[in-house]
């Protein structure tokens, strides 16, 4: 009978990482476009919202092959939240920069982002909370609101946008809240089974005594 083979190593080299380490090298550029001539250019903010639509395509692509292929990696838990993080929050205070988006919108998601990063690194020893279709969601209106921002649009498409990052922030919000009550009843329902675990012991050592 052939050995049985360890778990499959994933080299760090493939393309999922590698679509990953792609969307932070466009991050970058991305700032430089959206900032350039203090926004006032047309061509260079559509230049901006074409490579912040590429990134978040990216972002959707990563993800996708590298559960479809078994290509998950530690670099691709690390660099993947980290990608979104600094794209997302670099598109939203360069819009505050310009005064585009007001900075209390800015504040309140990349507040919400942060914390609920914070909440993930605090509860993982309890356990993982899957994302849910309100996040899911969450994340696509906010990526679509903020490309609106990003493009030189004025008149009816003015009020679209703003229509939808006020949809963005209160999905940010009702999202954020969801998940710390779901991350608050992980860590109940961890320590009710520990303590259900020593009770267990409790009684086997009381059975053996008697």
């Amino acid at each position: 009978m052939a050995p049985e083979s360890g778990p499959r190593r994933v080299s760090v080299y493939n393309i999922a990482n590698a679509l990953t380490a792609l969307r932070l090298l466009l991050v970058p550029v991305f700032v430089w476009l959206l900032l350039h001539q203090d926004g006032r250019s047309d061509a260079w903010r559509y230049a901006a919202a074409g490579v912040f639509a590429i990134a978040v395509i990216t972002d959707k692509f990563d993800g996708d092959i590298a559960r479809a292929r078994g290509l998950i990696t530690d670099f691709g838990k690390m660099a993947d939240p980290i990608a979104d993080k600094a794209l997302m929050g670099s598109a939203l205070i360069g819009l505050s920069l310009l005064n585009l988006l007001p900075w209390w919108v800015t504040i309140v998601i990349l507040v919400r982002e942060l914390g609920i990063t914070l909440l993930r690194f605090v509860v993982i020893r309890h356990g993982v909370i899957p994302a849910s279709r309100g996040g899911k969601l969450k994340t696509l209106v906010q990526s679509v609101a903020i490309w609106c921002y990003i493009m030189p649009w004025d008149g009816v498409f003015g009020s679209i946008r703003w229509w939808l990052m006020g949809l963005a922030v209160a999905l940010t919000v009702l999202t954020g809240l969801d998940y710390v009550a779901r991350a608050i009843r992980l860590v109940r329902n961890a320590d009710d089974a520990r303590a259900g675990t020593a009770a267990d012991g409790e009684h086997a050592v009381e059975r053996d005594a008697g």
